[in-house]
């Protein structure tokens, strides 16, 4: 009865190396152990797996979607447009700020 609405503690974040990743799709494209399985026995999260094997997919041409490099480009671009619409608000208040002080 207590345990309801209690939640399991997060294990911390962990990253991996590329060539880590790449072995592991390699197993799953093998095809002598399921995803899950491989998830399993490497003590890795199921849904991290599948879309580290659709990123590979995407890498190679196999199916839809950005390649890791397009979203390295998109995610650089991102940051840069924030940080110039944010170098354009401080232009607009410097100019309203001295606008003000010249009437």
């Amino acid at each position: 009865m207590e345990s309801i609405g209690k939640k399991k503690p997060r294990r911390p974040r962990r990253s991996f190396t590329p060539e880590f990743k790449a072995e592991i799709v390699d197993l799953c494209r093998r095809g002598d152990r399921s995803v899950g399985q491989v998830a399993k026995d490497f003590e890795l999260t199921e849904t991290a797996v599948r879309d580290w094997v659709k990123q590979a997919e995407a890498d190679g041409g196999e199916r839809n979607g950005l390649t890791s490099s397009e979203r390295g480009e998109l995610a650089a671009s991102r940051r840069e447009n924030r940080r110039l619409r944010e170098d354009v608000d401080v232009l607009k208040r410097a100019t309203a700020f001295f606008a003000k002080e010249t009437r």
